[in-house]
């Protein structure tokens, strides 16, 4: 019976590719992350936003673990705590737009003006809309029986490609940096990414728990 349940819970070629394809849809296309990396990029650089890359590309696999372990039982125990995580995120991504729409070129920014650190943006994962959709998604799809092995496939999935689309995106911003040398454009170019990061938002606060 013990073989039956590891067989049942084994990773398949099959299961994988299916994960790694949910993986990268869901990585690679823009939300809050990436949209905050980009803009990393564009105001400080690749190497200064390396912190804020890897604390994205490996603050959410370790999400993961967590989550898939049953973390989510306690918005069942208690059901206002899911109000409360959704008012918590919604406040805490309108102060980071702010903050983006805010920010100051290189030239006229303070001298501690500082991309986000490694603990910030693994922390972000928590109060992220998309991170707890995508968590709940993958463990639901490709970890239902909650075996440890099946969540450390999930989370390793995500922790391999999300450190390719960390980096895509980042470099993203990277590359337009030349192209926002005049102050002007610099700010709309932020302007730009705080509204996106608001709109990011309202897809995944509107959708069923």
């Amino acid at each position: 019976m013990a073989r039956d349940l590891r067989k049942s819970c084994a990773m398949t070629p099959e299961i994988l590719a299916a994960l790694a394809l949910f993986c990268a849809s869901t990585l690679f296309t823009p939300g809050p992350n990436n949209l905050m990396l980009m803009a990393s990029g564009a105001n400080f650089g690749l190497r200064r936003s390396l912190p804020h890359l890897c604390g994205v590309a490996f603050g959410f696999p370790l999400m993961i673990l967590p989550v898939g372990l049953g973390v989510m039982r306690l918005f069942d125990l208690w059901p206002p705590s899911l109000i409360i995580l959704r008012a918590v995120s919604v406040i805490y991504l309108l102060w980071l737009a702010w903050k983006i729409a805010h920010a100051a070129p290189p030239a006229e920014a303070r001298a501690d003006a500082r991309p986000l650190s490694f603990v910030q943006a693994a922390g972000f994962q928590w109060v992220n809309p998309k991170a707890w959709s995508m968590a709940l998604g993958a463990i639901t799809l490709y970890a239902g029986s909650r075996d440890l092995g099946a969540i450390l496939w999930v989370a390793g999935a995500f922790a391999s490609i999300g450190t390719v689309s960390a980096l895509t995106w980042t470099a993203l911003g990277t590359g337009v940096r030349r192209l926002l040398a005049r102050p002007s454009r610099l700010r709309f170019f932020n302007r730009t990414m705080a509204v996106l990061l608001v709109l990011s938002m309202v897809p995944v606060l509107l959708a069923t728990p």
